[in-house]
């Protein structure tokens, strides 16, 4: 990364995301792709940063733009979104944590890198239901996810009696390897594909959803977004409503 405009597409970068509260070390590939978006001058100029990044792990593997890509094809049909979120909530062939994972994305548009840090402690009962503080006010959960995870909490493995001991002091609801540290995200991204269950064209439909149906600032502050993240996401589907509305159908 040496050429002057290499260099000021990595400002600008970096700058975008101080500026809606994201990290390059968690940052995922729907907001490297709504950041694509509103910047399609820099899909080529930004590569060399990525790369440079990437070969020094400041970042995850994120997906650069090929000419003829465009982020809006990156969706799901009604039917494949509901049925795949259907899978999550009834399909008991599933592994827990892929159908808690795949649920938390599909109802709350959630990045996976959001999902793993998720502890014990943001989940809880009462006499109205269960609730899951993303950010800093419970949602309401559907009660058969709200079971998935007191069940996940109550038992996080059913493995050898020593990992389970381990996994119960963990405070992580989908405890990693080492269950004091969260799981890798690529590693949950590959396990979520081998199931039929995909994260990117699940989160951005799960955004589009919300942003659509709701204030940005409500969405910000339910789903743990920054308000500009998700005031960039509705002026996203306000200008390209119709190449979604092609998408769902």
């Amino acid at each position: 990364m040496s050429a002057p405009k290499d260099v000021q597409a990595a400002i600008k970068f970096l700058t975008w995301l101080d500026e809606h509260e994201e990290q390059l070390a968690t940052l995922d590939q729907a907001d490297f792709d709504l950041w694509l978006t509103s910047h399609p001058t820099q899909h080529i100029v930004i590569g060399s940063f990525i790369r440079w990044a990437t070969a020094r792990r400041l970042t995850g593997t994120l997906e650069l733009p090929r000419r003829g890509r465009s982020f809006a094809v990156s969706f799901q049909t009604t039917d494949e979104y509901e049925g795949q979120l259907r899978r999550c909530l009834n399909d008991s062939t599933l592994p827990r944590e892929v159908r808690i994972i795949g649920a938390l994305v599909r109802l709350y548009a959630l990045s996976v890198a959001k999902i793993i840090n998720i502890t014990t402690d943001r989940f809880h009962q009462d006499d109205t239901g269960s609730y899951l503080t993303i950010d800093r006010h419970p949602v309401l959960l559907p009660p058969k996810l709200g079971q998935l995870i007191k069940d996940q909490i109550d038992q996080p493995r059913t493995t050898t009696r020593m990992r389970r001991a381990l996994d119960e002091t963990s405070p992580y609801l989908l405890p990693g390897k080492f269950p004091h540290q969260p799981r890798n995200p690529h590693g949950v991204d590959n396990l979520l594909r081998q199931h039929g269950l995909p994260v990117l064209s699940a989160r951005n439909t799960a955004m589009i959803e919300a942003v659509t149906t709701l204030p940005p600032i409500v969405v910000a502050d339910l789903f743990g977004l920054s308000p500009a993240t998700a005031e960039t996401w509705a002026r996203y589907a306000n200008d390209s409503w119709t190449h979604y509305l092609a998408a769902r159908t």
